[in-house]
């Protein structure tokens, strides 16, 4: 492939004279360069094919035991002042990052291959659009990134002779988590990754690029990257209707994205066209407009079924890689959530050691993953092609929590959906190293993610909200309610399409609601409740409001807020207020 942009040239020269890998390979995106990439990881070991019959076209790969999610503690946005990367951020000063980074990468490919990885983020050809070019020295890093994005040659012809694209730069390294590093440099849109082979630690393109660069440059530009998946629902008479919505990762973003609504819900069909990351612009008519910038899914394997998501298990069916998940000896692939066949003899678990059920191991990493490419996926829109994107109806905001917050809440207008989002607390993940279950602060789901200070953040959503003409109806959504015995109250799955399908019907001035202190709450008439198998006192615990509950939790946002001190928007303090005063039915003093 025949390179001619001079930047791209001399950063590749630079960083092969650090690094010194055996040959450095430029990469084109074709298909019959992805088969000899396979190949290559089969004979070096990265892969391992799975049954043929069963899983066309799929591999396995095992990752290292300390390798196994995101590394927040190792994660740094390494920005010219502290203050700009914020109390959010781990921070480091970029010369002293470089240093550090330098001396790491110096030989760290010796013996290696660096392959060069050109990718488009968006369609081709859209103003949306960004390009990146990642070097690595992981043969399943560029597998991934083939699957993820659009690579290759697609990517260079749209940077054309720019110098204006994101370098990505990653080495395996020593896998030596002591020395591991993930540091992005918004300024200079650079992202420098060592000593992981994990996907959100080194598929640079994904969270590093789409997100925490990503996210700086739409502050900078006017624009937002959000941690979201992007569907659309079409009613029986055709109309498609348009939700981009954030969750915490695990927590059920890429079910709703593939949603199959239940056969009562007939005419209705949802279409995806992101699971995971949007990128948002506003229109010349004033609307927010939205585009996946990815072209593939990582997505959590634990828990995926056809009683789950049936649409993405037709989509893993082939041509899939599998991370960190079981295998049983005839090279089929299992993980916890799947029906267990009748005999798990010669089981092995995501680390290759024999398994059996009962043994106090899980045979699948929590966090094992799959990476699939989006055309396959049976719901996929072809308006994921877009490169105007689609125009967003409805945001929602989503998290798991246990207690206090409803099943939805619709906010009463763009500056209280920006509250509901800046306030968002969830029960943490496998997703993230640490524990899990911990309630901890995710603001709009982008608390690991954002690449500045989160009050600026803030502050550019507010922003934001004041340049839309028509903006899009705020939600927050909560799946994971439990009654006293610890079981969950909202069956889920497919029947959030009742919750979506309200969603709609408020954006349209139908649908009824109750207002409360919190924000207007669905009848269980209007989400066609009555159909549904819960009682009077599980509807209660999904769609009431525990005042006192509620006080509490607006004081402790106080702890939270007061980190980012005089940079936190103004209006957020006044929407704390506002909701005081309603749980409290009497005026609450301004602070000083």
């Amino acid at each position: 492939m025949g390179v001619e942009n001079s930047a791209v040239l001399a950063w590749v020269n630079k960083t092969a004279q650090l690094t010194k890998p055996e040959r450095v390979v430029w990469l084109n995106g074709s298909e019959e360069e992805y088969r000899q990439l396979l190949a290559e990881a089969v004979k070096g070991g990265q892969l391992i094919p799975l049954n043929s019959e069963r899983h066309p076209g799929c591999y396995l790969h095992r990752s290292h035991p300390n390798d196994v999610a995101r590394t927040e503690q190792c994660t740094y946005v390494c920005t010219s002042g502290k203050e700009e990367a914020g109390p959010n951020n781990n921070w480091i000063a970029p010369d002293e990052a470089y240093s550090t980074l330098n001396k790491l990468f110096d030989g760290a490919m010796r013996g290696r291959a660096m392959y060069v990885v050109p990718f488009l983020m968006g369609p081709k050809g859209s103003a949306f659009s960004r390009v990146g070019i990642q070097l690595t020295d992981s043969v399943y890093v560029a597998i991934n990134i083939k699957i993820m994005t659009r690579m290759g040659a697609v990517a260079l012809e749209q940077l054309g002779n720019s110098a204006d694209f994101v370098k990505c730069l990653h080495s395996l390294g020593t896998l030596d988590p002591q020395h591991r590093y993930i540091c992005h440099f918004p300024q200079d849109q650079t992202v420098y990754s060592v000593n992981s082979g994990y996907g959100g630690n080194a598929l640079l393109s994904k969270k590093c690029f789409a997100l925490r660069i990503a996210s700086w440059l739409g502050n900078r530009e006017g624009w937002l990257a959000e941690h979201m998946f992007i569907l659309g629902i079409e009613d029986p008479k055709g109309k498609v209707s348009y939700v981009a919505g954030a969750l915490p990762s695990a927590c059920g973003k890429t079910n709703l994205a593939m949603l199959q609504p239940p056969a009562k819900y007939k005419g209705y069909r949802v279409w995806c066209i992101g699971d995971d990351i949007a990128w948002l612009r506003i229109g010349a008519d004033g609307r927010l407009y939205a585009i996946n910038p990815e072209a593939g899914f990582f997505g959590v394997a634990p828990g995926t079924s056809m009683k789950t998501n049936p649409n993405m298990m037709r989509t893993i069916a082939k041509n899939t890689l599998f991370t960190n998940v079981a295998m049983a000896p005839d090279k089929t692939v299992w993980w916890e959530g799947l029906d267990l066949p009748a005999s798990t003899d010669g089981f092995v678990d995501w680390q290759g050691k024999v398994w059996q059920p009962g043994n106090g191991q899980k045979a699948a990493h929590p966090n094992s993953r799959f990476t699939t490419p989006i055309t396959q996926c049976p719901v996929y829109s072809p308006h994921w092609e877009d490169p105007q994107g689609v125009p967003i109806s409805a945001i929602l905001f989503g998290c798991r929590r246990s207690t206090l917050v409803p099943l939805v809440q619709e906010s009463f207008s763009w500056q209280h959906g920006v509250y509901l989002g800046a306030t968002l607390a969830s029960e943490t993940t496998a997703a993230a190293t640490g524990a899990t279950g911990v309630i901890r602060r995710d603001p709009m789901a982008m608390l690991p993610f954002c690449g500045y200070n989160m009050a600026d953040y803030f502050n550019h959503w507010l922003k934001m909200g004041q340049r839309l003409t028509r903006p899009p109806k705020i939600f927050r959504v909560n799946w994971f309610r439990l009654d006293e015995q610890g079981k969950f109250v909202w069956p889920g799955f497919s029947e959030n399409i009742r919750v979506l399908k309200w969603m709609i019907d408020r954006c349209q001035n139908q649908g009824d609601a109750v207002k409360t202190p919190v924000g207007y709450l669905p009848t269980v008439d209007a989400l066609e409740g009555k159909e549904l198998s819960l009682s009077e006192k599980e509807w209660k615990i999904l769609l009431s409001v525990d005042r006192p509950g509620w006080v509490d939790a607006a004081q402790k946002q106080s702890e939270f807020f007061g980190k980012f001190g005089e940079r936190l928007p103004p209006q957020l303090v006044d929407e704390q207020r506002a909701l005081l005063e309603r749980l409290n039915e009497k005026p609450v003093p301004a602070r000083s």
